[in-house]
């Protein structure tokens, strides 16, 4: 742990800088929240003002009022409710390491949908490293940065949710997560994987008439605009050159203030921006505003239709 090997280490020391969740809570029932809450780091020595008031912080970390619950006991409270107080108590040791063994797979779904949003910000927040186990792949994507895939002592895939889902390295991997899977979690298509890698462009030097030849000669009724780097500047389409005189010059002419996305964003946004903006093409650009793809209505459906192809091919 943090370069040390641990069995060099104290035991009940290690211990105490670890926090725990597991399933059925562990708290302790003859213990009041505040007694739950607060009993590792009395047992570390730690300033008593200092602990009561992390006390209080964790409990409205996890959505409960300290006036409320600090007084009360585990049985009094909730099956949700004493799970968030067994989050807390993770917390309270204010480790580095923090281990979760399938501390929300009792819960209904609405509060353990609750608890995982709950869990997730707190992460962020707190920054902490976090190993939970679960056997729900939904769960294990909705808040890993990481997946690990165990099976037999073996680890089959140590990868992230996006590529585990993509790429998942063996028929078993495939076959846990299911083939589904890409389908039902369309937030794991990027733009780089629903774009059009070559997408018609022209230089601002080019006139009207010659950019409508382009459009008629590769079926476009639009084309970006990039100077030789690549770099995009703008947007034309038939609809606003068709009036134009067929002499005059794309750059002067063309649609300056056009959106556009990076290779990462995914589909969801990607849709939603288009959506919001009434448009139904997206340019791809890299941090250079460099275009490196075209995204358009029908570049999404293609997509989301060989996913279905599959699919079907794979049943």
């Amino acid at each position: 742990m943090n370069g040390q090997d641990i069995s060099t280490v104290d035991p009940i020391e290690l211990r105490r800088n670890i926090g725990y969740v597991i399933q059925n809570t562990g708290l302790f029932p003859h213990m009041s929240i505040k007694e739950n809450l607060e009993l590792i780091p009395k047992l570390k020595g730690e300033d008593p003002q200092a602990i009561e008031k992390q006390t209080e912080e964790l409990l409205e970390l996890v959505g409960l009022d300290p006036k409320e619950y600090m007084h009360q006991f585990p049985k009094e409270l909730s099956g949700g409710q004493q799970q968030r107080i067994g989050v807390a108590r993770a917390f309270s040791t204010n480790s580095d390491i923090i281990l979760m063994d399938e501390p929300f797979s009792a819960l209904d779904p609405v509060t353990r949908s609750s608890l995982q949003e709950e869990l997730f910000n707190m992460q962020k927040e707190l920054n902490k490293t976090i190993i939970f186990v679960t056997h729900d792949m939904d769960e294990a994507y909705k808040i890993a940065d990481m997946i690990c895939l165990l099976k037999d002592g073996e680890i089959l895939q140590y990868d992230t949710p996006e590529n585990i889902l993509k790429n998942p390295a063996s028929e078993f991997v495939e076959n846990f997560i299911g083939k589904r899977r890409v389908w039902n979690n369309p937030e794991v298509l990027n733009a780089q994987d629903i774009m059009i890698s070559n997408p018609v462009k022209v230089t601002p030097k080019r006139n009207v008439l010659q950019a409508i030849e382009i459009m008629r000669e590769n079926k476009v009724d639009s084309l970006l605009v990039t100077d030789k780097n690549s770099i995009l500047l703008g947007l034309i389409t038939l609809k606003d050159i068709k009036l134009q005189d067929r002499n005059s010059v794309i750059g002067e002419i063309m649609e300056r203030n056009v959106l556009s996305v990076s290779k990462d964003a995914n589909l969801i946004s990607v849709l939603k921006m288009m959506n919001d903006h009434k448009i139904g093409y997206l340019p791809v650009v890299n941090s250079e505003k460099q275009l490196t793809g075209l995204i358009t209505r029908s570049s999404i459906l293609a997509a989301l239709s060989s996913q279905l192809i599959d699919l079907e091919v794979a049943f």
